[in-house]
């Protein structure tokens, strides 16, 4: 860290400090991975405009929502179904640009886990009668991003390898 009077910078780079370089891997992985996830709904036609997200929301209803989100899915999400797609793509693409880029991590993630909630109860029931285990391991594809969005809210995501380095205060003694 250098000194500027009262304040500490924190010095910008790799091999700094290990831990900050693999929590920054991690979140600038999980921003490409946004937005992968947003560019082809954002740039494209077929999700927003092409009815794209009303058959995935279908599909969830038919096999995949839990009980209690087959109603918000149908009386609420589907007739507001073209918004709701420009929402989630701009959204997506949004969380990535933040989590790449190491700007308002906390304020993308907090986003981006009730994206993820929202996808575990929309899209990830295993159905009546399942075995315990069964709810975890159906809701891997959205329950993994949701740790990585929770670790990124309570750690220091935002300060590892971010665009620009933080000033932070000195605690008194």
């Amino acid at each position: 860290m250098r000194s500027r009077g009262r304040h500490h910078v924190k010095a910008v780079g790799f091999f700094k400090d290990r831990n900050e370089n693999v929590f920054a891997a991690l979140r600038i992985g999980v921003g490409i991975f946004f937005l992968v996830f947003g560019e082809y709904k954002v740039f494209g036609t077929q999700f927003t405009l092409g009815r794209g997200f009303q058959a995935w929301i279908n599909r969830f209803i038919a096999h995949g929502a839990y009980p209690f989100m087959v109603p918000v899915l149908r009386n609420f999400v589907l007739p507001h179904g073209t918004a709701i797609a420009f929402l989630v793509a701009y959204g997506e693409f949004a969380i990535g640009l933040a989590l790449a880029f190491g700007v308002l991590t906390r304020t993308a993630s907090f986003w981006g886990l009730l994206l993820m909630v929202a996808m575990i109860f929309s899209s990830d029931s295993p159905g009546a009668g399942a075995a315990f285990w069964q709810y975890f391991g159906a809701s891997l594809s959205h329950s993994v991003f949701a740790m990585c969005f929770l670790a990124f809210i309570f750690g220091d995501a935002d300060l590892a390898l971010a665009i620009w380095p933080r000033a932070t205060r000195l605690q008194s003694s």
